[in-house]
């Protein structure tokens, strides 16, 4: 590149730094709530074997070819330990009927699973019964995401039922599809 398209491009990157203010978080998080989503809980353990987990609203799909997923996680969560710990997680499709149990795993509540059915999964995370679907994963990758970790899973293994509908989340509240 020659000193001249050098110097432009620095120049141009100041004046951007200067003149475009990023979105301020209320900006973004209205911005968002327009983008109807599936309601996911996502499951990991300790090192002592601890069940750990938190509502995910950061959830999708990356190939399928191998399979893989990815969740965000908020780096001052909770259970975020749990998924360097355990190297491995669960995705739990929430039902329509879970509706409670979504904000009961989004608080800092220590004892989430008091009470909560599930059964072990891969290396022993939790696999919590009634979801739409559950894809247990081995984590493959970790980035950086801001004040988030991206985190990668191959699945390894998963179940579906066909008898029930998803819950939704919509412009901050819970919704239903229509039948």
């Amino acid at each position: 590149m020659s000193t001249s398209a050098s110097s432009m491009c620095e120049e141009t990157s100041r004046l951007e730094r200067e003149t475009h203010m990023p979105v301020s978080g209320d900006e973004f998080r209205r911005a968002l709530s327009q983008f109807a989503s599936g309601v996911t809980i996502v499951t990991t353990r300790d090192a002592a074997g601890q069940p750990l987990g938190l509502t995910v609203s950061a959830f999708c799909s990356v190939s399928l070819e191998p399979p893989l997923v990815l969740v965000c996680v908020d780096k001052k969560a909770s259970s975020y330990s749990g998924f360097l710990e355990s190297r491995a997680f669960v995705v739990n499709i929430l039902a329509e009927d879970q509706q409670e149990l979504s904000r009961r795993f989004a608080t800092k509540d220590l004892k989430k699973f008091e009470g909560v059915l599930y059964r072990a999964g891969i290396e022993g995370i939790p696999v919590l019964e009634g979801a739409v679907a559950n894809l247990e994963c081995r984590l493959v990758h970790a980035y950086e995401g801001g004040d988030h970790t991206i985190f990668v899973g191959g699945v390894e293994k998963t179940s579906v039922r066909e008898d029930v509908l998803p819950l939704l989340y919509f412009r901050g509240s819970y919704r239903r599809l229509q039948s």
